[in-house]
């Protein structure tokens, strides 16, 4: 039998989308969709396997221009719209989600933020080295006792003559073993919270890689340690003041995510629907029986309907318009079908469906971790909520 590696994807496209794309929003797909075709989808199995992050891809990333697409051309960006974007992170979620995390990571948690809320010589000495790949940057905000809640977070600095001494850790964080730049959050003398830019190398800067995963195994993951850090006045991001800085950075990558979590949906429903036309059962292929049809059809409902999400949603985004609680919504749902949709491709896939000859199994492990970072499944339900009835209640 064919392998699915070797073996062609036809995305679907049930309620003809396409349609609904620009031809500069085609054109980045179809050439990231070759990308990841050609680089990521041979590959990654291996190292998921061996649990190693394929560092030789940042640089081909940066190459790509999938890093800060949606950053003016004059800082290394892109300039593209936020649909482009988000079809940039379907396809390379379609080839795994470890590498959807790094490359939106970089985008929207540390290329954004520098965007947003950087001074003009912060934003021309990093966002063009981040976009061409010359550096990765991550986000430290989540820490060991402060996932949901960040404003409970204790890392800290003090202002001395000409720099800030920080103390503190931060945990889960995507890109950190390899990251040579850290936008990192932190609570200053008055309480406030903050931006700061820590570079490697910065004495008392430590960045651990946590081992051991069974889900994003091909991604780099670990922690921030930060024992007496002088970090330069310089690197202070002035327009970040409060909890809305950061906030609104998970905006940027929660629309990523929602994106993203249809590609996976998409290679386990393309690699279900033809195993199933393969799969020889009572003497018919396995396709021919009514519940394997029931489920590829709901398959197929379920990501028609994501996808008309997120377009609708790049939409909004595109003019400004998409507030955080229709952006949890779309990451929430998209992240639940998409999870759904592997664990009915693992059934389909019998016991084929738990080897690396497909990549059922892996995305149901990534996906295992997409739903709850972020923002967990529970907390986006929480802000739907509060959009509703106008109550808080996660607090």
């Amino acid at each position: 039998m064919t392998t699915y590696a070797s073996a062609g994807f036809e995305a679907p496209d049930f309620y003809e989308i396409d349609e609904l794309l620009t031809p500069e929003q085609k054109l980045v797909r179809a050439s990231v969709r070759e990308f990841v075709n050609r680089e990521i989808s041979p590959i990654i199995e291996d190292y998921a396997q061996r649990a190693e992050f394929p560092a030789f891809l940042v640089r081909k990333f940066g190459e790509i221009g999938v890093f800060g697409p949606t950053i003016p051309a004059e800082y290394g960006g892109g300039g593209l719209d936020q649909i482009a974007y988000g079809l940039m992170m379907q396809e390379i979620e379609r080839g795994d989600s470890g590498m959807r995390s790094c490359v939106s990571v970089q985008s929207s948690l540390v290329m954004w933020p520098i965007f947003a809320y950087g001074s003009e010589e912060q934003k021309q000495k990093y966002l063009p080295r981040l976009a061409s790949g010359e550096l990765l940057g991550c986000f430290g905000l989540t820490e060991p006792d402060h996932g949901s809640n960040p404003a409970g977070m204790q890392t800290s600095f003090t202002e001395h003559d000409d720099h800030f001494l920080l103390n503190g850790s931060k945990l889960w964080i995507t890109n950190s073993p390899v990251a040579d730049l850290a936008v990192v959050w932190a609570k200053n003398e008055q309480g406030r919270i903050r931006g700061l830019l820590v570079e490697r190398g910065m004495a008392g800067f430590s960045t651990p890689e946590i081992h051991h995963k069974w889900s994003l195994r091909a991604s780099a993951t670990g922690e921030l340690v930060f024992q007496d850090v002088k970090v330069p006045k310089e690197n202070l991001l002035p327009e970040a003041d409060g909890l809305k800085g950061p906030l609104r950075c998970l905006d940027q990558a929660r629309y990523g995510i929602a994106w993203g979590a249809v590609g996976a949906a998409m290679d386990c429903y393309d690699s279900t629907r033809r195993y199933a036309l393969e799969r020889q059962q009572f003497g018919k292929p396995i396709a021919s029986f009514q519940l394997v049809q029931k489920k590829l059809a709901e398959m197929l409902t379920e990501i028609t309907k994501a996808q008309l999400l997120c377009w609708r949603l790049g939409v909004l985004k595109n003019e400004g318009k998409a507030t955080t609680a229709q952006i949890s919504l779309a990451k929430r749902n998209n992240v639940e079908v998409a999870l759904r949709i592997a664990r009915e491709a693992r059934q389909i896939h019998g016991g084929m469906g738990i080897t690396g000859d497909y990549p059922i199994m892996r995305h149901l492990m990534n996906l295992e971790s997409v739903v709850t970072y972020e923002g967990t499944h529970d907390i986006h339900l929480l802000i739907l909520g509060q959009e509703i009835t106008g109550i808080q209640a996660f607090k």
